[in-house]
């Protein structure tokens, strides 16, 4: 008797698995927005998402901002041109960098084809997403009070050969004098990987 083989309909594809990371790098940047009191409270909502709530900015600004820059962050997770994408907090008044949050990437398994897929089920890389968004949103708890008025900006950190949009710049890294990092769990989707660490001024 033989049996016919078929592709389980559940695995998850190379912009499958793009969309997954972009999607935790929304939710965890505003957590981190929210989380570093960067904004006021009540300009956010919650969400449901990875068995968490988790509190989303309202501001059609900050959306814009992270739809446009994470759908262009998506093709190049595709392309393997993404190493790092990093979120930088600044002092307003003195442009002094405060705190900044690395999303390091790393792309398993051999392919660079379009048709790569991963077989791991979906629920078990949300449970791991979960559990970094736990982590972020108890980092409160040891960084220090942003006691300042603060920005943020977000950088992606790419291969050389990458051809930017025209509103893309250039940017200097955003370095943090006496600085002290903590790293957080990680996430794999078995196709990308991701590794988050804050870095934030140490004042002891």
């Amino acid at each position: 008797m033989t049996t016919a083989a078929q592709k389980s309909k559940s695995a998850i594809t190379l912009k499958g698995s793009a969309q997954i990371v972009c999607d935790y790098l929304n939710y965890g940047i505003n957590s981190i927005l929210f989380q570093r009191g960067l904004y006021p409270p009540e300009s956010f909502k919650s969400e449901e998402n990875y068995g968490l709530t988790i509190l989303m900015s309202t501001d059609n600004k900050i959306k814009e901002f992270l739809s446009t820059t994470l759908e262009q962050l998506k093709g190049w997770l595709v392309d393997r041109s993404v190493n790092k994408v990093a979120l930088v907090i600044t002092n307003v008044k003195t442009l002094e960098v405060m705190e900044r949050w690395d999303f390091l990437v790393e792309y398993e398994g051999d392919s660079k084809t379009e048709d790569q897929t991963s077989e791991k089920p979906l629920k078990q890389i949300k449970n791991e997403i979960r559990d970094v968004l736990k982590q972020i949103a108890c980092s409160v708890a040891y960084l220090p009070l942003l006691d300042c008025l603060c920005s943020f900006d977000i950088q992606i950190y790419t291969k050389k050969d990458v051809d930017l949009p025209s509103e893309w710049t250039e940017a200097e890294p955003a370095n943090i004098k006496d600085a002290q990092s903590v790293r957080m769990r990680s996430f794999s989707t078995n196709i990308h990987k991701m590794d988050t660490v804050v870095t934030y001024k140490n004042y002891n």
